[in-house]
């Protein structure tokens, strides 16, 4: 049974390195087994077949695939190799929110994306073969020479390696598996976030992406939990809190600024949604 679901990461924070190793298996022998043991440990075979399974999921991986096992799963050998198995592994820590997503699911809602949020959520196949693999076992050879130096001498360029691997394994995932919901979403998404100063509707931006307006709505709501529309006037809202704080701009410019066209109507929603208003909000974080 070699299916999987995608592993999905809100950031910040972002996934920490922690190491990395090259394990050979002679004919016979076998994967440890292990529960529970805190941290993500992410598999790359080079040569032969790895017989693994994931509490009741079972894969066969293979030269040129990977397996991301989770850490706080049962993950055991399924049965010992039938020929020489190498393969590089990582392991690496995330604290941040995470989820494993069948593959054939609907997307999980993505959280509001405040002003001052990172807007990424990467997104992992936990069983694939990388279109890259050449290349990361490039990298994985550096990183495998530098677990043995200094801690401090090689901190920055091993965390940068090990992004440069996720890298590859979502872009492996989003080229081509990513749902045509999703894609428009974010398509949306980062259309309002560079246009939220302009007057926008929802035909407008269905205009500007090429899609029908119900359509587009349906997207957002389906990724995002907001239609267009509540997503900018958050948006919005966000950008102001901003403002409030970095500069000493009047409260109607701050509102014109961000696409609310009369100030006493942003003052409104501001209280609405912060529970205060712009100058309260804004004395909060004066001296």
């Amino acid at each position: 049974m070699n299916e999987s679901g995608i592993i999905w990461m809100e950031l910040p924070p972002v996934p920490y390195y922690i190491t990395t190793g090259l394990s050979t298996l002679s004919p016979g022998e076998q994967h440890p087994s292990r529960r529970n043991i805190g941290i993500f440990d992410l598999l790359w075979v080079v040569k032969g077949t790895l017989f693994i399974g994931e509490e009741d999921m079972q894969w066969e991986v293979t030269e040129g695939q990977t397996l991301l096992l989770l850490p706080d799963r049962y993950h055991y050998a399924v049965k010992p190799c039938e020929t020489e198995t190498v393969f590089y592994w990582n392991h690496f820590d995330f604290k941040g929110s995470w989820l494993l997503a069948a593959d054939n699911a609907a997307n999980p809602a993505y959280p509001v994306q405040h002003a001052w949020a990172n807007p990424y959520t990467i997104r992992i196949r936990q069983y694939a073969s990388p279109p890259e693999f050449t290349l990361a076992e490039c990298h994985l050879r550096k990183m495998l020479v530098s677990s043995d130096q200094h801690r401090s001498a090689t901190f920055w360029n091993e965390q940068q390696l090990f992004m440069e691997l996720l890298r590859l394994l979502e872009e492996g995932y989003s080229g081509s598996d990513a749902s045509p919901a999703l894609k428009l979403a974010e398509k949306a998404e980062a259309y309002l976030r560079q246009h939220y100063q302009a007057d926008v509707t929802n035909e407008s931006l269905a205009e500007a992406l090429h899609y029908h307006p119900n359509y587009v709505v349906r997207c957002m709501k389906e990724i995002y939990r907001y239609t267009p529309m509540e997503y900018l006037h958050e948006y919005r809202l966000e950008q102001a809190k901003l403002l409030l704080i970095k500069t000493d701009w009047p409260v109607g410019q701050i509102a014109e600024h961000v696409g609310f066209q009369y100030a006493p109507y942003f003052s409104n929603c501001f209280k609405q949604y912060t529970g205060i208003s712009p100058l309260r909000f804004r004395k909060q974080y004066s001296h």
